[in-house]
């Protein structure tokens, strides 16, 4: 049987959008089921292809067709980290810097670093 873990608000100068659990961990809040559903699908997709990676590898396949199979995987997660970043912004980002300075300094600082991090 799994243990439940207690959910506890955020600090003041957290998001909104998220909580935080026992541990620590921060969990979000109203997560649309539909981007949810569609993420996921596309992770699975995702894990399949890097599978089919893997075989190209094992099986000596020509070095341009593996390439290709990676530019897809990355284009699919990115995918993935476009409809979190944008639910992100809508959600979470718009609260917090209508919330308040100290909100929106922190979620602002928040920003540059996803954006720094994702154009890597």
């Amino acid at each position: 049987m799994a243990a439940t873990k207690k959910m506890l608000p955020t600090s003041p100068a957290a998001c909104h959008c998220a909580i935080h659990d026992a541990d620590g961990e921060r969990k979000a809040v109203a997560v649309d089921p539909e981007i949810k559903r569609a993420n996921l699908t596309r992770l699975r997709r995702v894990e399949g292809q890097v599978r089919g990676l893997h075989k190209m590898i094992e099986e000596d396949r020509y070095c341009a067709d593996i390439l290709t199979q990676i530019s897809s995987v990355q284009e699919a997660l990115r995918s993935v980290s476009r409809q979190l970043m944008r639910n992100h912004l809508k959600h979470c980002a718009s609260h917090a810097i209508q919330s308040g300075e100290a909100e929106a300094e922190a979620m602002y600082d928040e920003l540059v670093d996803m954006i720094y991090k994702s154009s890597r």
